[in-house]
């Protein structure tokens, strides 16, 4: 969605607000399509002193195994995000500040962006999942498998053979 946000910088204390969804199904993250819903945004854009505010509330299902026993887990999202738009950036606010010379805003852009670098870098079915077995595979949270757990170190091996 491209948002005319002209109306807005030209005018100190108006505001426009938006509600809308869109896909973002074809995003791959290590070899995962986990957005199976479409992303649901509503925002608002606010002039305050010539600085433009825009606040985005996204909501959406995101679903991937978990990274330590592999069930897929499906889970309700919800962000908020604020950014700070600018016509023209002066000097280095080039990390304060979005610029938008032509007063226009690629929300799903700006949305896409913002929600990739605030997903989860773990993502687990629960907090003290216990993952797989190394061995056989068995789901630890299902159940001890037997296996025997303790594994030297090869490099240790020799003092273990010191010690007999």
């Amino acid at each position: 969605m491209i948002l005319n946000l002209k109306e807005v910088f030209l005018q100190e204390g108006s505001k426009k607000a938006f509600e809308y969804s869109f896909s973002m199904s074809d995003i791959d993250i290590s070899g995962v399509y986990p957005f199976v819903s479409p992303i649901m945004v509503k925002g608002e854009a606010l002039n305050r002193a010539g600085l433009v505010d825009v606040n985005f509330d996204v909501s959406f299902t995101y679903n991937r195994p978990c990274d330590r026993c592999f069930k897929d887990v499906s889970r309700e999202l919800n962000y908020q995000f604020n950014h700070r738009l600018v016509v023209s950036l002066q000097g280095d606010d080039n990390d304060d500040y979005i610029e938008v010379p032509d007063y226009t805003l690629d929300v799903d852009n700006c949305v896409q962006t913002d929600i990739i670098l605030n997903l989860p870098v773990k993502f687990l079915c629960k907090e003290d999942c216990k993952g797989i077995c190394p061995k056989c595979g068995k789901d630890l949270n299902d159940g001890e498998c037997g296996c025997q757990t303790e594994e030297i170190d090869p490099r240790l091996e020799v003092l273990k053979e010191l010690l007999k």
